[in-house]
């Protein structure tokens, strides 16, 4: 048996012992029963109880597991009739709400845990429960859920499990499950006073001061990196006419996701969750010809989409953010070196932060727009241009997820806790410029439809950060630091150099925070160092005279004495030139 089916077979397997446990210790009267899936670090069930399940719980629950377990059950799969189903689930509504579902033609099983646990199941399972003895298990939680995920329906409580071959993999999980929580980006977010919510505007960011430093800095960035690959930035109304979303298509394919406005009995605004329609209607102000294409409109306008409450989710699921987007609108004879250079922008960003990615072509969904023999060019093209980049099988094909107008590349990045994140993404689209009429004159004289390229790199600049946060701990690189340098006058007869110090870093455009209190410089230093600020500077007497700067570096106990100010300037202005990933400790 492969590693992964055992996995599956265990976990699944557990959930039942999960089940079982919970209906000895509440009562087999007193509990109902959902579903119990294998997950990915371990499986979940969904019951509904007589009382909450609370952290006093958890380890009852895993000892009367473990009890089960040493009873050594037999596991005994039995195929039965519709109607025998439903007599043995008779009193669990749920089971019964199932069997009803099914087809009268269907094989139903139901699989026994000894003789007094039967579930609802296709399995397949272990044989006997001694199969399950060395497994690691611990409940990680307990939460609310509805039947069906549906609000409407019947309210639950999921109880989660995780599960792991033996102990050494379920402690190096609990491990990494801990370093994770440490790097909570809403966590980080708020400590180091970057961004917040309020529940007048629920999933929209409000940005903090030192948080908006470290967004502006990305996107001087982003913005220096499009510069030089040909790109020109647009902005455009966030508000738009019904008709412009009837045209684009979004209107039949995502108005449940848009925030409508509802001006007059004619008269209907939305409000974008995209930006295509806007960067073509810039496109259609004039005619275009050959010679202008490829033209590259790059927008970073904030665009809203309407999420349902509970998938909130920080910065990484909003519903006001900045999409770093782009529209390039090419010849067919340009759609391959086009997407090569696109490939190249996102592999000079994410090599900017160490972060490793991995392709993914994603072709045709079931509610697709258009020809579907365009359709099949579209894809052909994105294949063959993969296959020349990574070679053919290097790259994974997600069948039926591409988006309504265009298959899609996706990129798929990595973080330092081995984390996989949707993040960029290259659509071609073919749709589009023609639904709007799009031309450009071609070098034959005639009029042709150019191809428009849909692209972000980062996917969203809030989502990004959001990894960001979390990949670093919060301890930015130098470059993208909302403070990189805080200046601390050891007394307050120091602040006059301070203020030198301080002038001579806003000249270089260096961020920097100074403190001019006569608060004890220990306590200055310890807040800074709490902020995770790169350098903290501290300026006495000996530094006033020789025009230098003594500095405590992130990270390291080391003091540098007696650094030339210029010396650090220089330093300092190198990690923003070079956008480097570690702080330079030789002065």
């Amino acid at each position: 048996m492969e590693r992964e089916e055992f996995l599956q077979v265990y976990r699944h397997s557990l959930a039942h012992v999960l089940a079982k446990a919970v209906f000895e210790i509440f009562g087999k009267d007193e509990v109902q029963i959902s579903i119990g899936p294998q997950i990915a670090d371990g499986c979940y069930y969904d019951f509904v109880l007589p009382r909450t399940v609370t952290q006093d719980d958890y380890k009852t629950i895993e000892d009367k597991m473990r009890e089960i377990l040493k009873r050594k059950e037999d596991w005994t799969r039995k195929v039965v009739t519709k109607e025998e189903a439903l007599e043995i689930f008779k009193d669990q509504k749920f089971k019964v709400e199932l069997i009803n579902e099914m087809p009268d033609d269907e094989t139903i099983t139901v699989y026994y845990t000894g003789d007094d646990f039967v579930d609802l199941c296709r399995g397949p399972h272990v044989d006997n429960s001694q199969e399950l003895l060395n497994t690691a298990f611990k409940v990680k939680s307990a939460s609310g859920s509805y039947w069906r995920g549906d609000e409407t329906r019947d309210q639950m409580q999921r109880v989660y499990l995780y599960a792991f071959p033996n102990k050494q993999e379920l402690k190096a999980h609990l491990a990494l499950i801990k370093e994770a929580m440490e790097r909570d980006h809403k966590k980080l977010g708020r400590e180091q006073e970057l961004f917040m919510f309020h529940e007048t505007a629920p999933g929209m960011p409000y940005w903090l001061p030192r948080g908006w430093q470290l967004y502006n800095a990305l996107l001087d960035f982003w913005r220096r990196i499009h510069i030089a690959h040909g790109y020109q930035e647009i902005a455009a109304p966030m508000l738009n006419s019904r008709e412009l979303w009837i045209t684009s298509g979004h209107w039949a394919h995502y108005q449940n996701n848009m925030f409508v406005s509802e001006i007059d009995e004619n008269t209907t605004y939305a409000v974008k969750p995209m930006n295509c329609p806007n960067a073509i209607n810039v496109y259609k102000r004039v005619g275009r010809s050959y010679h202008e294409l490829p033209l590259r409109f790059s927008e970073t306008s904030p665009i809203h989409r309407k999420e349902k409450s509970g998938e909130l989710n920080g910065l990484f699921r909003v519903q006001l953010f900045h999409q770093d987007d782009d529209h390039t609108f090419v010849t067919d004879e340009q759609i391959g070196e086009e997407i090569g250079d696109i490939m190249d922008i996102a592999g000079q960003i994410y090599d900017t932060f160490g972060l490793t990615y991995e392709a993914e072509l994603s072709t045709r969904p079931d509610d697709f727009m258009g020809d579907i023999e365009l359709w099949n060019k579209a894809e052909a093209e994105l294949k063959d241009i993969l296959d020349k980049k990574y070679g053919e099988g290097n790259y994974e094909i997600n069948e039926g997820d591409g988006a309504f107008y265009g298959p899609k590349i996706d990129l798929k990045m990595k973080d330092c806790l081995g984390r996989e994140w949707q993040m960029g993404t290259i659509q071609l689209d073919f749709q589009l410029p023609k639904n709007f009429d799009l031309k450009y004159a071609a070098s034959d004289g005639t009029q042709k439809q150019p191809v428009l390229i849909h692209r972000a790199i980062f996917g969203s600049f809030e989502r990004f950060i959001g990894i960001l946060i979390e990949n670093f701990k919060a301890a930015f690189p130098f470059w993208l630091s909302p403070v990189q340098v805080a200046i601390v006058p050891i007394r307050t007869s120091h602040n006059e150099y301070a203020k030198k110090v301080a002038d001579e870093l806003f000249k270089n455009r260096i961020r920097f925070d100074v403190d001019y209190t006569d608060k004890n410089m220990k306590e200055k230093i310890k807040a800074n160092k709490k902020m995770k600020t790169p350098y903290i500077i501290v300026l006495g007497d000996r530094e006033a005279e020789e025009n230098t700067v003594s500095v405590n570096m992130r990270g390291s106990n080391k003091q540098i004495q007696n650094v030339p100010f210029d010396k650090f300037i220089e330093v300092c202005n190198k990690m923003n030139e070079e956008y480097t990933l570690d702080l330079i400790d030789e002065m």
